[in-house]
């Protein structure tokens, strides 16, 4: 079998880390031919030396405009077969748009993209002939499941949420929560800004949004559970009246490799389940009063429009507050929802009217975060 040209965007986070992981367990399987990243330069330069990359493109010291340059130049000198977009938040919008001209693979974690602009996405794949392979756990199982029984067959899709740290804080321990407090993550290891709306809630409302955009699925037939083991990524309900489920233990490294090796079949990679060992799964209904980000994806996904470009900005602007520790743990629940007061019923046409989008939304939170900081 012939080894994978791959290029990892974002190499230095998180989906670098998982991706990297992959690349050194199956050295046979693929190569690197190419990276990005954003800080940490000197941790980049140890993993160009260590998978004999000339340099690795870093893109947290220049300008968004000239950070964007660097990213086109790296793609079109690669000659990748497989590129992981693994940039965090709307900057890796522009970076996927870039991958599809190319015709190869987009394993695509970066939901933001999906989110922002999932129609763009979904013609520029069209018009190069490229393929997009989500790498979120839960839009991979779903992406698998329906592989598996037809997009026809599913009447319902169930995303699994961990419930977070606070899954079970009343109201009012929430009001106290702390940025150390959010960034400890039950289940999985992530970077700061996942690890916040992981805590919030909003890391679920993203993947409605982009559950219903990626697979043009109603939003009414979307459900959301919690599921605080993080074993079952995602079901799909019949219209014959089965579920189906995805189950695995949790590691990013599962539906990366799947991504990875698409439409191939992945190698034994994990140790499956040993339903002997007396192994629970729990469900419950998540606590949208309490957790009111959910509750707006639902409302996002379902206007459409430029809702979820000014969902994603304003959680964005407000959980970098929040991390600066200039409002709290509910504030951004609060900004997020002063944003979607505006009127976002514009549909963008095109990358620029998107990023135009994204920049009023910023705009607004920015207004609403300084009003909080005063209060305080």
């Amino acid at each position: 079998m012939s080894v994978r040209r791959v290029v990892v965007l974002g190499i230095t986070g998180s989906i670098g880390a998982a991706a990297l992981k992959l690349l050194r367990r199956f050295p046979d399987r693929f190569l690197l031919v190419g990276a990005s990243g954003h800080r940490q330069t000197e941790y980049a330069r140890a993993l160009a030396r260590e998978f004999s990359l000339s340099d690795i493109t870093m893109t947290g010291s220049c300008s968004e405009q000239e950070g964007r340059a660097r990213i086109k130049r790296l793609l079109s000198s690669c000659e990748a077969e497989v590129v992981v977009n693994g940039i965090a938040g709307a900057a890796g919008l522009f970076a996927s748009l870039e991958v599809l001209k190319t015709r190869c693979t987009l394993a695509l974690a970066n939901k933001e993209s999906v989110v922002l602009a999932a129609s763009l996405l979904h013609a520029a794949a069209r018009e190069s002939g490229a393929t997009i392979v989500p790498v979120d756990s839960e839009h991979a199982a779903i992406f698998q499941l329906i592989a598996a029984h037809g997009a026809h067959a599913v009447a319902q899709v169930v995303l699994t949420a961990s419930g977070g740290p606070f899954r079970t804080f009343s109201k009012e321990c929430l009001a106290h929560v702390t940025v150390e407090d959010a960034l400890q993550h039950p289940t999985w290891r992530m970077g700061k800004k996942i690890s916040v709306d992981s805590a919030t809630l909003a890391n679920k409302a993203l993947e409605v949004i982009e559950a219903v955009q990626f697979f043009r699925i109603p939003v009414d037939r979307v459900t959301v559970v919690v599921h605080p083991q993080s074993i079952v990524h995602a079901l799909v309900q019949c219209h014959s009246g089965e579920t189906y489920a995805q189950l695995s233990v949790p590691d990013m490294a599962s539906p990366l490799l799947y991504a990875l090796l698409y439409p191939d079949a992945p190698p034994a990679y994990q140790t499956p389940l040993d339903f002997t060992s007396g192994l629970s799964l729990h469900f419950e209904p998540p606590r949208v009063d309490d957790f009111p980000l959910l509750r707006m994806g639902f409302d996002v996904a379902r206007a459409q429009r430029a809702y979820p470009i000014a969902f994603n900005a304003a959680n964005e602007e407000a959980v970098r507050a929040f991390l600066q520790r200039n409002i709290g743990f509910l504030d951004i629940a609060h900004v997020t929802a002063q944003a979607l007061q505006e009127d976002w019923r514009a549909i963008p046409q095109t990358f620029e009217e998107v990023m135009a989008c994204d920049t009023r939304a910023r705009m607004c939170a920015r207004t609403c975060i300084a009003q909080r900081w005063r209060e305080r």
